[in-house]
């Protein structure tokens, strides 16, 4: 059986719960056309892109929302609430799951974010469960936009072995998206895959993490 000294966890349905079709959904009801083709699980447009990645802002985002619309008039209240509308929020038990993990393993969160998204999460931590942020539950938390990279790059996953003197062979990555861990694989980390954040929990009991 292969030694696990530290996990990295994906934030978005393993940590929290997420549902990409809410958001297909609000932006196809603000006049975006074939919204699967730009915005899912499993890829997105170059738009969306950048935006996890930090290269555009906030109101660059929105700018570029109102183009696929055909709809200069979209307020930025209407893309915001269409952009979050797949945030749902942190699933039961799993702040208690992540400080057990924290007690036995190096944990860190690797998360493919953005300036929007990452401003309702913290609202929602900080209104829901009277947290300033993720800190708490990580050695260290990794986000798209603030580094600059982007799941499934290899560098970032290298990023964070590199900064934290990990051994790839001894850390486990959980993520629900198969790209993501394959990407991950390709440097010799294990891999977890998870489809529902429900479900964290009995992964960490079936791996005999907990």
């Amino acid at each position: 059986m292969q030694i696990i000294s530290n996990i990295i966890f994906d934030y978005g349905n393993v940590i929290f719960d997420i549902d990409f079709r809410l958001a297909q959904q609000a932006f196809t009801d603000l006049g975006v056309k074939d919204v699967a083709s730009l915005y899912g699980h499993s890829g997105q447009d170059r738009l969306f892109d950048d935006f996890d990645k930090g290269t555009i802002n906030a109101s660059e985002f929105r700018d570029g929302i109102r183009r696929l619309a055909s709809k200069p008039d979209l307020t930025d209240e209407q893309i915001d609430g269409a952009w979050n509308a797949l945030l749902l929020g942190v699933s039961e038990g799993n702040h208690e799951l992540l400080m057990q993990c924290m007690e036995r393993y190096r944990t860190f969160l690797l998360s493919n974010n953005n300036e929007i998204h990452y401003a309702w999460i913290l609202d929602h931590l900080r209104n829901e469960h009277g947290l300033t942020g993720n800190d708490g539950f990580f050695e260290k938390s990794y986000y798209s936009h603030l580094v600059g990279m982007r799941k499934p790059a290899p560098e970032i996953f290298e990023l964070v072995i590199r900064e934290n003197n990990l051994l790839a062979e001894e850390t486990l990555f959980i993520d629900d998206s198969p790209q993501h861990l394959d990407a991950a694989r390709a440097l010799g980390i294990q891999t977890a895959l998870l489809s529902s954040p429900k479900e964290l929990g009995a992964l960490l009991q079936s791996r005999g993490l907990l």
